[in-house]
């Protein structure tokens, strides 16, 4: 099957966020089974000199995008059976930040529109393009039309994957004609009209021929409004098309037995040098070197939806148990301001790294104990696959793919591989809590299965991207 994989950010190209991880790992995954598979993503001006090297200019042609005809310039790569189009505007692309920026509707419309059209450039005849987030939820409103134009896209599905609907690319609708070159006959309820605006994501949902979310949890939260964000309807009306599929990680990447980042190689069998990594994390964020102490980490950004209200809350009873703790990241200043001032408040005990750094993250990846996750919503999550990858039990609260993805401890049977809790509650949180690190102080033979069921958990590609062939074969009956 030949597969078009649209996404705004891909790894290890460029990355802001889990988008970029599936984007990154999927389509690697679907090529091993066979399937020819293209992504296309846009030439940023952050994606390295030494991925620009292997590249091949392709050529160049102008966008159709309203009454504008911009530049589009195609450079390929090839890696790993997957060949990767990237998209050259430097108007559009040539700037440091990724998102965020003023004209970021009209950026990801050149976008879309280089997506649909780049098939008929190269000569590819996609069966499915699936398209990822509001950054391209506008290419399965243009394959309606276009499919029937260009001969290349005839036979051509769309699916669209929610990876987070709190993103929807809501704007005035004054821009349906004049910059997404749209019809008005576009803006109903049964596509883009929201609220007198235009809504991006709703029109994809209406618009996709398959609508996917990154777990199955997160697939029936939407139909609440608690977690839908406004458009609980919408996905209600489209639950005949919608289904969740848990994403994976790249296990070959986040292996503590082949990972030369570590200071010390370990493995489910073989769990003596995760006590050095411990040592290591300790020496690096400036906590007290003590192997008895149970250690929590957190990676994340800081911000309201991760459920940082119930850990600045929680920080001193948290202290009470005699944990030590490390948090990395950065966010709202409420959240930097409270762990900055926990370090001061415990000195040797508490650690704030208010920064990001992959080289700290996986530190704390391997070298803690527990990794609290206490999200209010979560679509998925992937930090609490790479922690149990390396033997760092997760404490999570129920919710989207944390739900999904860690069995809670059962202390009669030995199951489980982390600790959950379901109420967005310090109480809730801090029993759980409490109950690991008691664990971890008085059952070492306990502790040390629950982390062998963790470590040898399955979060390969391989299953999810199954799924999302047999999405691709309902969807093309092929």
């Amino acid at each position: 099957m030949n597969i078009l994989f649209a996404s705004s950010e891909v790894a290890p190209f460029i990355k802001t966020g889990g988008l970029a991880d599936v984007a990154g790992s999927l389509p690697q995954a679907l090529a091993r089974m066979g399937h020819d598979v293209r992504v296309i993503l846009p030439l940023y001006e952050r994606i390295g000199q030494d991925w620009r090297d292997q590249m091949t200019y392709l050529q160049n042609y102008n966008v159709h995008l309203s009454w504008r005809t911009p530049y589009c310039g195609l450079f390929e790569l090839k890696k790993d059976g997957v060949t990767y189009y990237f998209v050259d505007n430097e108007y559009y692309f040539k700037r440091w930040d990724v998102y965020g920026h003023f004209d970021d509707a009209e950026r990801y419309a050149f976008f879309s529109r280089a997506v649909i059209e780049t098939p008929g450039h190269v000569g590819f005849w996609p069966d499915v393009i699936h398209c990822n987030d509001w950054q391209t939820a506008l290419v399965p409103i243009y394959l309606l039309d276009e499919r029937n134009r260009v001969p290349e896209l005839m036979g051509a599905k769309s699916v669209f994957t929610i990876h987070n609907i709190e993103y929807q690319g809501r704007y005035g609708r004054d821009l349906l004609v004049d910059l997404f070159g749209l019809p008005g006959s576009y803006f109903h309820e049964g596509m883009l009209a929201y609220y007198g605006d235009i809504n991006l994501m709703k029109g994809a949902i209406y618009a996709a021929d398959y609508v996917t979310t990154v777990s199955p949890t997160y697939a029936s939260e939407l139909r609440y409004d608690f977690y839908a964000h406004g458009l609980a309807g919408v996905v209600a009306n489209n639950a005949h098309k919608i289904r969740g599929i848990l994403n994976g990680i790249d296990v070959e990447r986040y292996d503590p037995w082949h990972d030369q980042r570590l200071p010390k190689l370990y493995s489910a069998k073989q769990l003596k040098g995760k006590k050095e990594c411990k040592t290591a994390l300790q020496e690096m964020v400036g906590l007290e070197q003590d192997p008895d102490a149970p250690l929590i980490g957190c990676v994340s950004r800081l911000v309201g939806h991760k459920g940082f209200d119930l850990v600045v809350d929680a920080i001193h009873d948290i202290m009470a148990t005699g944990a030590q703790m490390v948090v990395l990241g950065t966010g709202e200043w409420r959240y930097e301001e409270a762990f900055r001032q926990a370090a001061w408040q415990y000195p040797g005990r508490f650690s704030a790294q208010i920064m990001y750094s992959d080289a700290f993250s996986n530190a704390i990846y391997s070298g803690a104990d527990l990794f609290l996750m206490p999200s209010v919503a979560e679509p998925c999550g992937l930090s609490q696959m790479i922690a149990m990858r390396y033997g760092t039990l997760p404490v999570v609260r129920e919710t989207g793919g944390l739900r999904d993805s860690v069995q809670p401890w059962n202390e009669f049977t030995g199951e489980g591989t982390g600790f959950t809790f379901a109420n967005i509650d310090k109480g809730d949180m801090m029993w759980v809590l409490t109950q690991a690190v008691n664990l971890y102080r008085s059952d070492p033979k306990a502790w040390k299965k629950l982390q062998q069921n963790a470590m040898t958990a399955d979060f390969s590609w391989d299953h999810s991207a199954g799924e999302y062939a047999e999405v691709y074969g309902w969807v093309t009956g092929k």
